[in-house]
């Protein structure tokens, strides 16, 4: 089967429900809050996702190891018709397809992880309260001081899925979400950061525990992305309850011919 645009949320959803924790973002993307953001493309039993809801397009394109031929040809066949400028989620492999089109940076390797263990994610104490758009002030400046580049869409703040410690009034800790979809039963944290001033608390470990706690009575799966080497956060993870699935390559990519991409944002 070539290459084709798709458009039907339930195909894709039957696809995508093979592995809900290594396509945790493209189901949660199925859901109306992201859907209009979104263009999909499949080959056979193998979709990738172009989101265009932010300012620089992001790919993701992940399989597991037996279908990575058949992604790859996607990939190929797809390749001319992208955006001159994205950043991209890439299964190990991937990346090397694309270089006939794109200049591609060495990539950042990173973890899926899948909340898996809720007796360990039971020791340890919830903390911290819901925020919402009032809050997205006090958000920016504490990401401006904790967690500078970070890629945060301010929308994700209406799903009520942000929870924030303040200490003296001043926001110090936030656990959220790059994903939130009780429709199709996934959800992805993001953001999750503390004050430089106040690191090795806690903080984020109880952030992190009271958003899980609020969102699993809605979805079955909670999944996450963290940097391979931040050996810091994959060890906060795995205390909280989280195994590692599956690996993946973030990459900027900037067609061939152009200037270099900008410095990430």
């Amino acid at each position: 089967m070539p290459v084709r645009a798709e458009h039907d949320r339930a195909v894709l959803a039957a696809l995508l429900r093979h592995d809900p924790v290594l396509y945790a973002y493209q189901l949660g993307d199925l859901d109306d809050f992201f859907w209009p953001y979104t263009s999909w493309f499949r080959r056979d039993d193998q979709v990738a996702l172009l989101y265009h809801g932010v300012d620089e397009p992001v790919l993701i394109a992940l399989a597991p190891p037996a279908r990575r031929d058949v992604l790859a040809a996607l990939l190929t066949d797809l390749a001319p018709v992208l955006p001159a400028r994205l950043y991209a989620h890439l299964s190990p492999g991937l990346a090397q397809v694309l270089r006939r089109w794109y200049r591609i940076p060495a990539g950042g390797a990173h973890h899926r992880m899948a909340l898996t263990d809720l007796g360990r994610l039971a020791r340890v104490a919830p903390a911290g309260e819901p925020l919402g758009s009032a809050d997205l002030p006090a958000l920016r400046a504490l990401y401006a001081d904790a967690y500078p580049g970070n890629w945060f869409d301010a929308r994700m703040l209406d799903t009520g899925q942000y929870v924030g410690i303040r200490r003296d009034g001043v926001l110090v800790a936030v656990a959220g979400v790059h994903v939130w979809s009780p429709t199709y039963g996934v959800a992805a944290l993001g953001n999750v950061t503390t004050r430089p001033a106040v690191r090795g608390q806690g903080l984020a470990g109880a952030a992190v525990a009271a958003l899980c706690a609020r969102m699993r009575p809605h979805v079955g799966q909670i999944v996450l992305n963290v940097q391979a080497d931040n050996h810091r956060a994959v060890r906060l993870y795995e205390r909280l309850g989280f195994t590692r699935a599956a690996d993946f390559g973030e990459y900027r990519l900037t067609r061939l011919g152009l200037p270099s991409a900008l410095t990430p944002r």
